[in-house]
């Protein structure tokens, strides 16, 4: 293994947007030797193959960890269980997972107990996506400037935590490591309950629409296009970005963070109130003060070159795969 290459053998499960990006990024720095490759849908592996960010490609997860350093499970959260389930008998003492998800200690609880003994468990999760997924949704600068949080269980071996560390830092990623259920709770916060939202405006808009072309048709009045999409301001726009990740890994983030979630969902709506209270009662300063304190918040996200060209939401996985991949 020359200076530059970190793992000799890789094994991807999953082949979307992040199991691509990142795929095409150690190829890139040189430091990968063989990138084995597994999804569910054959036209996705035959696709990843066409594009050349795997080596080779199979049908199972046993066969793809077959002698890997390092397995990156790139998958909906919810099926963890089972993929660790299937790939333990293939897995080498001395190889280390990892994975992508935007929930951490579902990884421990889910993945852990089916590992062999002399496998290293290392959950880690980078802040980065598109709305996009598939396998030909990938590129290499998806890192770069991004946060990805390693969160080792405890008594997690340290070589295999800086082996992760490494590999995401050398890709661009500025690394932190945390506690799981710190991570958890943090990113409840800062992704979790942001796509919530936008699943709930974007839905609500959409029921409103109807409501009111409903309306025209009882009044005798033409039928509109649609508002929604046609008078999209800005704010709005980004609102469907965000819903439109992907569905399936969404509800098993929702599913295996709920607590968290709707921790800061009561905090949410209490603050929701207050600001209707505001309205109602046309209290100005109060509104003014809150969306100064937003915007200074804006300048911050800002000045920690957090607010890219690339979305720093997951849509995971979109960050994360598509269900099929």
């Amino acid at each position: 293994m020359s200076d530059s290459v970190l793992f000799d053998r890789v094994a991807l499960i999953g082949l979307g947007l992040i199991g691509s990006s990142l795929a095409w990024a150690l190829k890139r720095d040189g430091l990968v030797g063989h990138i084995a490759g597994t999804a569910r849908s054959a036209a996705t592996r035959s696709k990843a193959l066409e594009l050349g960010f795997i080596d080779s490609g199979h049908e199972k997860a046993v066969e793809a960890v077959a002698g890997a350093d390092l397995i990156v499970i790139c998958a909906p959260v919810g099926v963890y269980a089972k993929i660790a389930e299937d790939m333990a008998p293939g897995l080498k003492k001395g190889a280390i997972v990892t994975d992508v998800g935007s929930v951490k200690r579902a990884v421990i609880r889910d993945v852990g107990p089916h590992l062999p003994e002399g496998v290293h468990l290392v959950p880690g999760h980078p802040v980065a996506g598109t709305e996009n997924s598939g396998p030909d949704s990938g590129f290499p600068e998806l890192f770069e400037g991004r946060y990805c949080i390693v969160t080792p269980p405890a008594g997690a071996n340290t070589d295999a935590v800086d082996r992760v560390v490494d590999m995401w830092a050398r890709i661009g990623s500025d690394v932190e490591v945390m506690d799981a259920e710190h991570h958890d709770r943090v990113l409840a916060i800062t992704s979790h309950l942001p796509h919530l939202i936008a699943y709930t405006i974007v839905g609500t808009a959409s029921d409103l629409e109807e409501h009111m072309r409903r309306e025209s048709v009882e009044n005798g009045d033409l039928i509109r296009t649609s508002e929604v999409i046609k008078y999209s301001a800005g704010g709005f726009r980004d609102f469907t970005r965000i819903a439109a990740s992907d569905p399936v890994m969404w509800r098993d983030v929702f599913l295996n963070n709920k607590e968290a979630v709707l921790e800061v969902l009561g905090r949410f709506s209490e603050d929701l109130t207050a600001l209707q209270r505001a309205i109602r009662w046309g209290e100005g300063d109060a509104l003014e003060a809150w969306f100064e304190r937003t915007r200074a918040i804006r300048r911050e996200v800002v000045e920690m070159k957090q607010a890219g060209s690339f979305s720093a939401v997951e849509p995971e996985n979109g960050s994360e795969p598509d269900p099929e991949s």
